[in-house]
């Protein structure tokens, strides 16, 4: 799939994005001899909105699997403004879909202001609880997939052994919260506060953590496989035995980090500062 645009285009409309700093003229581009074209490799199904959006700045009008869908290209190509725009986008999501949800977002605020906070194993799929004030609630074994918390206060909030795939977690505060054995596969936690954060055996596998505060954060064991850290604070991390294979890890901090026996094979460390790191039978 090839598409046709200008270089202006892709540097003016968000100058830290990657594709602003690929065609800045700072670095060398792979061109085909052949075509005259840049080769990037990545599924081109959504690449078109991409491109529009570079253009006028409008974000496009797509179901909520596409929104999600195109919401991991911005992530891939860090467009800050079209993340925070689909962010925006997923978090009005109709909060009447209540076909497998226990409860609402208005019975969730209600226990909130009643103090009955319970929620442990409790199904809150597809509900859209973003900004609320969760702090310290247990979620444990819930049933979480697809909810929105972006930008909710879930400090030491209890997230062991739930299935959480698909959640959007953008902008939260998520600081000293467990998720121990957790499944996240697929979830955007981008710009999300995870200092010591517990996220030991849990599974993140093709998660966007863009730009993550993961600061002395637990991920020993942790399946992290093909997730996205570009940019991420990593300082101190506890990453031993945790599985890195196919993660992008541009231009992350990893300074003291504990990467003892963790997998990075296949891994992009591009611009990733791993000063004073631990990296004994890490493997590469």
């Amino acid at each position: 799939m090839q598409f046709t645009t200008t270089v202006d285009t892709l540097t003016h409309r968000d100058t830290g994005s990657m594709l602003a700093i690929m065609f800045s003229g700072r670095h060398r581009l792979h061109i085909d001899a052949n075509k005259g074209s840049v080769f990037i490799d990545r599924d081109g199904t959504h690449f078109r909105h991409i491109l529009n959006y570079l253009r006028d700045g409008v974000t496009p009008a797509l179901d909520t699997s596409s929104v999600q869908e195109l919401l991991r290209e911005a992530e891939y190509y860090q467009l800050s403004g079209l993340i925070e725009a689909l962010t925006a986008v997923s978090n009005k999501k109709d909060e009447d879909d209540e076909d497998t949800a226990e409860l609402t977002r208005k019975e969730v605020i209600k226990c909130l202001q009643t103090k009955r906070v319970r929620l442990r194993g409790v199904n809150l799929s597809g509900q859209n609880l973003s900004k609320l004030d969760l702090s310290g609630v247990d979620f444990s074994n819930g049933r979480l997939i697809s909810t929105f918390f972006s930008r909710a206060n879930l400090h030491s909030a209890n997230f062991r052994d739930s299935a959480a795939d698909y959640a959007n977690f953008h902008n939260a505060i998520l600081r000293e919260s467990v998720f121990v054995g957790a499944c996240l596969r697929g979830s955007v936690l981008s710009g999300a506060n995870l200092q010591s954060a517990n996220m030991q055996d849990a599974c993140l596998a093709d998660c966007s953590l863009l730009g993550a505060d993961l600061r002395t954060a637990h991920l020993q064991n942790a399946d992290l496989s093909n997730a996205n850290f570009a940019k991420a604070n990593l300082e101190g991390a506890n990453l031993k035995g945790a599985r890195l294979n196919g993660a992008d890890l541009r231009s992350a901090n990893l300074q003291r980090a504990y990467l003892a026996h963790a997998d990075l094979r296949g891994t992009n460390l591009d611009g990733a500062n791993l000063g004073g790191a631990n990296t004994s039978g890490m493997i590469r």
